[in-house]
């Protein structure tokens, strides 16, 4: 296959993706579409996976991490509408294409990934890319990141069972927690809003199923 008929291929597979896959999903944030036009998955995307880069799947990294469906991607951003003056705590940087996709509305992203591997590959694609508004910090995320605290977003990538206690108390007032909340085979994203130094409101926005953030709390921790 010639570079431009593979250049071609891809668009005509992301334009697809967002058409069949994203808009059916009740994506229809404009700003959302665009930067998926803009954004290309598929430099992200694992070599054995370069054919899948567009398809409805959760594609593997590695420690039994994976890359968020498309579709899953483009509701989480359009449910946190971003600001382009807000920080973000991301937690799950994984290939880190939702990394750049956040980075691309945010002021700046605080990103963090337990793996050394996956933290430093992301950060080496991100850098390609000329994403410079990132940092990338190596360790566990489920505590959060109180240094750089308060932020307007904060986003898992992955699920954990309950709750992170800490995670709240990190937001901004008018900030959101993004959390997929449960155990399989069902699971619960979940939109918490600060509305006060002590108020807090939650919206369960859909169910979906996603693996488990490493070292994800067990038990219950936190009671309204």
């Amino acid at each position: 296959m010639t570079l431009v008929k593979k250049i071609l291929g891809n668009e005509q597979a992301r334009f697809n993706m967002i058409e069949q896959q994203i808009r059916t999903w009740e994506v229809l944030d404009p700003n959302v579409l665009q930067l998926l036009h803009k954004v290309p998955r598929e430099h992200f995307v694992p070599e054995a996976y370069q054919g899948l880069a567009f398809a409805d799947i959760e594609i593997p990294l590695i420690d039994g991490q994976t890359m968020l469906s498309p579709k899953l991607e483009a509701r989480i951003l359009q449910s946190l509408a971003i600001e382009a003056s807000d920080r973000v705590l991301h937690i799950g940087t994984g290939s880190g294409y939702f990394t750049a996709l956040l980075a691309n509305l945010a002021a700046h992203v605080y990103s963090i990934e337990i793996n050394a591997e996956l933290s430093a590959t992301a950060a080496y694609k991100l850098a390609t890319h000329e994403i410079h508004n990132v940092t990338i910090e190596l360790g566990s995320g489920c505590d959060g990141l109180k240094i750089h605290q308060p932020y307007n977003v904060i986003v898992l990538t992955g699920s954990s069972p309950v709750e992170p206690l800490n995670l709240r108390a990190q937001l901004a007032i008018g900030g959101s927690l993004f959390v997929v909340l449960g155990t399989a085979p069902v699971m619960e994203a979940t939109l918490i809003t600060r509305v006060s130094e002590t108020g807090f409101n939650k919206q369960v926005l859909f169910e979906t199923c996603l693996p488990e953030l490493e070292n994800a709390p067990q038990g219950k921790t936190f009671e309204f």
